[in-house]
C-alpha cells in the first residue's frame, strides 16, 4: 500500500519570509472492520498493516487469542456502489467454534485516531474478557538505565515520522532492551493494534516477556490492549490517565509514565523496576 504519506501545497512563513512548497503529510483514511461479513467498527488510521490492525483490534475485543482463531482477512472487493475496491474495508473470518460478540446497531462502534474505542472504559469489561493473565514468572525485571534508553530507540526507528512529524509510534522491546517490532499510525491505539495483530498472526501471543512503549500518553485503551495481549509492562513518554492506573493496579500491569531522559514515574507494578538504591525510591 503506497498511501502512508501524501503531498499537499503549503505556504511557509519563516522569519517574515513567505514561500510556497509541497509538504509531506501523514495519510489518514477510514478503515471499516467487518467480522464474518458483518460491520463491526470503523477507525481512522494511516493505511498500511491493515490486516494486523484488524487482528489486533479483535484481540483487544476478546474475540481472537491465537493464530488458530483466525481463518482469513481480506480486503472487500466492491466496497463502493460502483464495485471499486477502496482498500478501506476488511473482512475478518474467524475459525469455526470461535465465540463471537453480539453484533447489533447498538454494538457497532466508531473509533477515532485520537481516542480509541469509545464507550468501553470499564474495568469489569477487561476483567471478564482478558484471556492472558499477566503471569510473567519470574517477573520481568527492568533497570532504570534500560528503561531510559527506550524512547531514543523508538524515535530512531520512526521512519515515517521523520518525513511528516505527524505519527504516533508503538514498539515492543524484549526485557533485555532489544527492539522486536515497531509500528506507526496517526492513532496511537492503532499502532498498538498493529503490533498485537502481527504478534497474533505470528503465533506469539501472549507477549509475556515484552515491554510496550508508546510515543504519547497512556490512556485506558492502551492499558487495556496491553493487558489483553498479556504484556506485563507499558511505558509512555507522557502521562497516564487515572483509569489506566486503576486498570494497571488491578491487573498487575507495570505502568510507567513521563519516560523522558533519565526521569520516569512508576504508577503501578513497581516490582518489575530494579531501583538501585533506597534513595531512588523517594
Amino acid at each position: 500500500m503506497g498511501r502512508v504519506t501524501e503531498r499537499r501545497k503549503v505556504i511557509r512563513i519563516r522569519e517574515g519570509r513567505v514561500s510556497e512548497r509541497p509538504d509531506t503529510l501523514v495519510a489518514e483514511e477510514p478503515l471499516e472492520i467487518r467480522l464474518n461479513g458483518r460491520p463491526l467498527a470503523i477507525t481512522m488510521r494511516t493505511p498500511g498493516d491493515d490486516f494486523a490492525l484488524a487482528a489486533g483490534f479483535l484481540v483487544s475485543e476478546g474475540v481472537l487469542g491465537a493464530a488458530d482463531d483466525l481463518q482469513s482477512i481480506v480486503y472487500c472487493a466492491g466496497a463502493t456502489a460502483e464495485g471499486v475496491n477502496t482498500y478501506n474495508v476488511v473482512d475478518v473470518r474467524t475459525a469455526p467454534g470461535v465465540e463471537l460478540p453480539d453484533i447489533s446497531l447498538e454494538r457497532n462502534v466508531y473509533t477515532t485516531s485520537s481516542c480509541g474505542l469509545c464507550g468501553k472504559a470499564s474495568l469489569d469489561a477487561v476483567r471478564t474478557t482478558a484471556r492472558f493473565p499477566i503471569a510473567d514468572a519470574p517477573p520481568v525485571r527492568l533497570g532504570v538505565e534500560l528503561l531510559a534508553s527506550l524512547p531514543d530507540r523508538l524515535r530512531a526507528a520512526q521512519r515515517v515520522f521523520d518525513r511528516t512529524g505527524g505519527l504516533h509510534a508503538a514498539a515492543l522491546f524484549s526485557e533485555e532492551g532489544e527492539l522486536l517490532d515497531i509500528r506507526e499510525d496517526v492513532g496511537r491505539h492503532n499502532a498498538v493494534d498493529k503490533l498485537v495483530g502481527r504478534a497474533l498472526q505470528d503465533g506469539r501471543l501472549p507477549l509475556s516477556r515484552c515491554v510496550l512503549l508508546v510515543s504519547g500518553r497512556a490512556s485506558f485503551e492502551l492499558a487495556q490492549k496491553a493487558v489483553m495481549a498479556g504484556i506485563p509492562v507499558l511505558a509512555a513518554v507522557s502521562a497516564p490517565s487515572s483509569l489506566a492506573v486503576d486498570l494497571a493496579a488491578e491487573s498487575g500491569l507495570t505502568l510507567i509514565g513521563f519516560l523522558r531522559g533519565s526521569s520516569m514515574n512508576v504508577y503501578a507494578g513497581e516490582h518489575r523496576v530494579a531501583l538501585r538504591t533506597p534513595a531512588a525510591q523517594g
